[in-house]
């Protein structure tokens, strides 16, 4: 829209009385919540029509999954071992357990734990 359009509209909007300028608003928010949607069903045909052409789904894809993924990867092996308590393991994954973390606290090297 030129600057020039802009500044008509703003021209004809100072010259509304509050009831006119509540219906224009609800006009403009009617028209702009139909132009996202129209926006969005756009982008749902594109990607769909992407999702096609590489066989996979929406779904697949929102998921981060394609078909050739089987779920569950299954059980990670611990790369880390307790010193003194060998039942203690860590994969190396998520938090840190405590007492993989007072060993780091006492000066440790992670290394030294490793399986």
């Amino acid at each position: 829209m030129s600057a020039e359009a802009l500044e008509k509209i703003e021209h004809a909007v100072q010259h509304l009385d509050l009831n006119e300028l509540d219906t224009a608003k609800r006009v403009i928010e009617r028209e702009h919540k139909q132009r996202e949607k129209e926006a969005r069903k756009q982008a749902q045909a594109e990607m769909k029509a992407v999702a096609e052409k590489y066989g996979v789904s929406l779904h697949e894809i929102v998921a981060g999954q394609t078909k050739s993924s089987g779920g569950s990867k299954g059980k990670v092996p611990p790369k880390y071992c307790h010193p003194e308590d060998p039942d203690k393991t860590w994969t190396g994954r998520g938090r840190r357990p405590h007492w993989v973390q007072n060993w780091l606290d006492a000066g440790g090297d992670l290394e030294d734990l490793r399986i």
